[in-house]
């Protein structure tokens, strides 16, 4: 039963994905969730592809998508989705944007499927059994200090939040090496976890956000903390992943300064 899990996740988010890549420059309809929060049609259309997939599969299991109300279920399985992370690039064909599906069993995130159709790169992990990317196994960088490190964040939708990691982001900037903010949570984990990345962290992320990534970087041999080293769980409102070993170099920034 564990590979079908896997395999219906894999095979939704290709679909699902390779349906996205084939809408890129088309026409699309967009719309606003909140003032700068947009989604299009395609996010939908994705979504539907997905959630389709699985309860077709899986009738009885729990559903939380990003563009839908909840399916709720008593089945101890809940489906985590983001049918399309990073919508504004893929909105101005910025091709830096993926599907995002993790599996939730009695509360705790046992897969994890990233999909970035523009590079056809499969991300996966599932819970003691490692990484993997295009079914090759992946481990997070080696990096040993901060000043070498690579980072990403991202600011999240609402002036309130992007202001509230702005001066993070100057901090790191004078620490690290460099810092990129390419506008998915789901990649930008999934980078930390293949080693492209040394850390990330985020304010005010969904769970669709940050399931899938979260599980991926924690099987490649990464960590995945709260700013403040606590377990981190998808329903928390800051992340901090990293190659473990700046982890507490990263922490120390954020500790010091939170707000």
């Amino acid at each position: 039963m564990e590979n079908l899990y896997k395999k219906v996740a894999i095979e939704a988010a290709i679909t699902s994905g390779r349906f996205i890549k084939r809408s890129v420059g088309r026409t699309i309809r967009i719309s606003y969730k909140g003032k700068d929060n947009i989604v299009t049609d395609i996010d939908k259309k994705a979504e539907s592809i997905i959630i389709n997939k699985i309860l077709s599969a899986f009738p009885d299991h729990a559903v939380l998508s990003e563009e839908s109300r909840p399916i709720r279920s008593l089945s101890p399985y809940k489906w985590i989705v983001d049918p399309l992370d990073g919508t504004t690039n893929f909105a101005h064909s910025f091709p830096f944007f993926c599907v995002s599906i993790a599996l939730e069993m009695s509360g705790n995130v046992v897969l994890g499927v990233v999909y970035d159709p523009v590079r056809d790169e499969l991300f996966y992990a599932e819970h003691g059994k490692g990484a993997c990317l295009n079914n090759k196994r992946i481990l997070v960088s080696k990096t040993q200090k901060l000043r070498e490190g690579f980072l990403a964040t991202g600011f999240a939708y609402g002036r309130e939040k992007k202001d509230r990691n702005v001066a993070n982001f100057r901090r790191f900037l004078m620490k690290a090496l460099a810092i990129r903010r390419a506008g998915s949570a789901a990649l930008d984990l999934c980078y930390v976890a293949c080693g492209r990345f040394d850390g990330y962290w985020e304010y005010g992320l969904h769970p669709w956000d940050s399931a899938a990534g979260m599980i991926i970087v924690r099987e490649a041999k990464g960590l995945v903390t709260r700013f403040g080293g606590e377990d981190y769980y998808p329903y928390d409102n800051d992340i901090l992943a990293s190659n473990a070993v700046i982890h507490r170099s990263m922490q120390a920034i954020l500790i010091n300064h939170r707000e």
